[in-house]
């Protein structure tokens, strides 16, 4: 028998460690066999876990949050008189069951008005330390609101602000939105449209007054859900990056990079958005393959357009017999041909090398040049050369001293030049080739869907940033550790490595920084080329030009550039700018370089490498130390998040609750899209999304593992965290009854003596947990964390009055990061019974730490671990035969 035991022990300890290493899942509390005052709870207890198995099983299912049991719960709300910013009265009487709305009502609001938030509250706590640990939010785009991967972030980073807040630093986090030039600009032009204008109709002073308007309008929604989401944010130090401070950042830096002949004006193949009529950023352009015959809906055209069809027409050779056949997906740029190329090996053209033929529409002579960057199995093996259409024709061009003819304007149609456009079935030779193509589309959000505009290749007069020299630059000193087990420390090598081309950085819009750099026209000059000068202001342009071309100032005429720059350029100043750069303010001289940087890991290479590069050009510092990369936020099938798909869920939806006639009330989704979206709200969240809360949806986020796979969450496992709150919640209530009169005196935590053998195995697993959340976090693994405070909870906690109330008490305060408003509400209530006097707030008090439980370690308690094993295994065996 005794054999017997130690086997299904064993095997059930095993099953035990394996559940605790994973994401913290609800499952059942047990009793304790040794305390009989318990036994009489098994069947209340065994109805409850059968009701948490079946969430559990919810959780691993693929078929949609509508299986997970859910009804109304009470709706308790806080109703004492509390004026805006002060204190919560936690003397009212206890409610008896959880709600999230009453736990999160005032709390916020106090914390802030205290500057509970700032590095200056530092000062006052009495287990301060000489340390700093600084970051910012990664600023979102200021169009539209927050989604879940946004608070996906605001998670992870505010649980790690209030842990180093919590052990005595001195922490700065900062808040910031981004002004999304492209992004803002289209909602206001879309909004104008409404009103039957155009942006044209409007001078850009008039324009950017709508735009001003319309942020002043909607900008205050994305602050307004960081709050609900409990972010402990410094406000006082809140960044936009339109303010005046960072548009100076901004133009400084423009200057300075110019000075170092890092910024250049050529003109040069960019990724032209014919519907904004403007460069767009490479992160902004999403390439879709084709294969063969494609018919696509594209944005101005109400019947879907052909792509992928191979088209073949023959170029007879001047002055020879024969003709040459080339084939290409896209017939409407052959009036650009200025030549055609073959490979230097194909036997087929052998004969042709140096010759040239006619153009069959515009009777041009081209050459036939040779070139290893043909592919001779593709089509015929000969190409149509259209330097001004197409980046790997612009190299070829350039290889071999080709001119380049633009056909397609800059709105998409063909110039006036190119006389009446022949259509498909007039090419000679016209056949059908199925093949491969890659066609490529603007992902811009305005900010509720998808444009679909076709991208096309065009050649256009930019500003370009010299990447490649200072990539090699941040190379030479890059020291940024990154915390991501799957990554490498060169991972930052490998992308700086992979920045080779130069950066266009200018966009032809009003909304954004307007680029400090001004056109030059001096007295009787006949010099047709383009003449430009840059400076902090016009005086200081003027006094540049009249240095630089020898004139006197007063016969300049200056012309400033209308486009602005790329909003990845202002944002990649952000942890300098955000500081008051280029001014040397105590701030930067304080928290820069910052302490790390936590994003997605799809921006390593548009924003985070971006930033070490300009941070270490000019600032001669990298801009943080260390790098956190999270995985990416999908829907509970697995698909990448896009409000066409309705998808995209609004985390105070999550949060607050919201019925499923009212999900889809706001945005500027096409009626097609709505339709989509509103069938599949309705087949995933038939009864709406239940009101969760917000510390249920912080430590949902946290449980997941940050590395590796992507993120598939579903609001059912929001949900079980919201039960495990409600778990706390009957906890408490049950420590502040046994614990019964205010006036009893409790021991300190270092004065507490665990007396039975269950207070001492229970300080042990205090010891244990408290060691796992000193570890998970130094490792940055909060899902580590999140499973050890998960399991103390629900299987480790005993009814013992002293041990009781710093077991909770303590676990409060390790929980603190992810829960901030239900641990404080509940460590409140603990006040009356502290020995020593009660601080403000559980965000000031001392992170829990090992070495403060060393006297509570003691021996292992084989024999009542063994006990409570079996009776886990007895109680596990009577619901099999159920």
């Amino acid at each position: 028998m005794w054999r017997a035991r130690r086997v299904l022990c064993g095997r059930l300890a095993g099953a035990y460690r394996l559940c605790s290493s994973n994401r913290a899942q609800p499952s059942a509390s047990s009793s304790s066999p040794v305390s009989p005052a318990l036994r009489g709870q098994a069947e209340k207890q065994r109805r409850r876990r059968v009701k948490e198995r079946a969430i559990l099983s919810s959780q691993h299912s693929n078929t949609g949050d509508h299986e997970l049991t859910w009804s109304e719960k009470e709706e308790i709300k806080y109703t004492a008189q509390t004026p805006p910013g002060q204190k919560k009265d936690t003397t009212v009487p206890f409610p008896s069951s959880y709600s999230p709305e009453y736990v999160e009502s005032s709390w916020y609001q106090w914390w802030e008005k205290e500057g509970f938030f700032t590095p200056e509250h530092h000062e006052r706590l009495a287990h301060a330390v000489d340390q700093s640990f600084s970051l910012c939010i990664p600023p979102p785009n200021v169009t539209g609101s927050l989604h879940l991967g946004h608070a996906l972030t605001v998670a992870i980073e505010d649980a790690l602000v209030r842990w180093k807040r919590m052990q005595g630093y001195r922490v700065l986090w900062v808040p910031g939105c981004d002004h999304a030039g492209i992004a803002t600009q289209t909602v206001v032009e879309k909004r104008l449209q409404r009103e039957g204008k155009h942006r044209r109709d409007l001078s850009r002073e008039e324009f950017l007054q709508e735009v001003w308007k319309w942020k002043n309008d909607k900008g205050d929604e994305i602050y307004h859900q960081l709050r609900k989401l409990g972010a402990s944010l410094d406000w006082n130090r809140a960044c936009f990056t339109m303010d005046p401070g960072f548009s100076k950042a901004v133009t400084e830096a423009f200057v300075r990079l110019c000075d170092s002949d890092l910024i250049y004006r050529s003109e040069r193949l960019v990724n032209w958005s014919c519907a904004l009529e403007s460069a767009i950023s490479d992160i902004e352009v999403e390439s879709k393959e084709l294969f063969g015959q494609t018919m696509l809906s594209v944005p101005g055209y109400q019947e879907k357009v052909e792509f992928g069809t191979m088209v073949t027409f023959a170029y007879p050779i001047d002055g020879h017999d024969g003709e040459v056949a080339v084939s290409t997906t896209r017939p409407e740029t052959m009036l650009g041909d200025v030549a055609i190329a073959v490979h230097p090996d194909d036997p087929r053209y052998k004969d042709v090398h140096g010759k040239h033929c006619r153009h069959p529409f515009t009777n041009r002579v081209i050459p036939i040049v040779t070139d290893t960057m043909v592919d001779m199995e593709l089509g015929t093996g000969a190409v149509k050369v259209t330097p001004a259409h197409d980046h790997m024709d612009f190299l070829l061009a350039q290889r071999h001293s080709l001119p380049h003819l633009t056909v397609i304007g800059g709105d998409g149609t063909m110039m006036p030049h190119c006389g009446q456009w022949l259509k498909v079935h007039d090419y000679h030779h016209h056949c059908l080739i199925q093949s491969d193509y890659i066609l490529c589309f603007s992902s811009l959000s305005p900010p509720l869907s998808r444009s679909g505009d076709i991208v096309e290749p065009l050649l256009k007069k930019q500003w370009f940033l010299r990447c490649d020299e200072m990539a090699k630059r941040a190379i030479q000193v890059t020291g940024v550790s990154f915390l991501v087990s799957v990554y490498g420390v060169s991972i930052m090598h490998l992308c700086l490595c992979s920045i080779c081309s130069d950066w266009c950085i200018s966009r032809q819009l009003w909304w954004g920084h307007q680029i400090p750099a001004y056109h030059v026209e001096l007295p009787s000059s006949s010099d047709k080329q383009e003449q430009w000068v840059w400076g902090r202001s016009e005086d200081e342009a003027r006094q540049r030009a009249a240095i630089k071309y020898g004139v006197k100032m007063e016969s300049i005429t200056l012309t400033r550039d209308t486009d602005v720059l790329d909003t990845w350029f202002s944002s990649g100043l952000f942890p300098f700018a955000m500081l008051g750069w280029p001014e040397q303010t105590s701030d930067l001289q304080q928290y820069y370089p910052n302490s790390i940087l936590e994003t997605g890991s799809d921006l390593i290479f548009f924003w985070v490498a971006r930033m070490v590069m300009l941070g270490t050009e000019l600032t001669g510092q990298l801009p943080f130390k260390k790098v956190l990369l999270h995985s990416l936020m999908r829907d509970k099938h697995g698909r990448k998040m896009s409000k066409s798909l309705g998808n995209v869920i609004d985390p105070l939806d999550v949060i607050s609750g919201i019925s499923l006639e009212v999900s889809l009330k706001d945005g500027n989704l096409h009626p097609r899209e709505r339709t989509v979206a509103m069938e599949a709200q309705r087949k995933d969240f038939p009864k709406g999304i239940p009101q969760c809360g917000t510390d249920a949806l912080r430590f949902a986020l946290c449980s997941y593992k940050m590395q590796g796979e992507d993120i598939n969450l579903s609001v059912s496992q929001v949900l079980s965290c919201r039960h495990f709150c409600n778990k706390m919640w009957q906890t408490l209530r049950f420590t502040l009854g046994v614990l019964g009169d205010k006036e009893m005196q409790l021991g300190t935590l270092e004065e507490t003596t665990p007396l039975s053998s269950v207070d001492r195995w229970v300080c042990s697993r205090l010891y244990s947990t408290v060691l796992q959340c000193e570890r998970g976090f130094e490792a940055y693994e909060l899902h580590a964390v999140t499973s050890a405070l998960y399991s103390f909870w629900v299987h480790s906690l005993w009814v013992a009055s002293n041990v009781l109330y710093h077991c909770v008490s303590v676990s409060l305060a390790l929980l603190s990061p992810f829960m901030p408003f239900l641990t404080e509400e509940l460590w409140q209530r603990l006040q009356p019974f502290r020995p020593d006097a009660a601080k403000a707030s559980l965000c000031l008090q001392p992170y829990p730490s090992s070495t403060q439980l060393v006297r509570q370690q003691s021996q292992k308690f084989t024999v009542i671990i063994s006990i409570l094993l079996l009776s886990r295994i007895l109680n596990a065996c009577s619901y099999l035969t159920q």
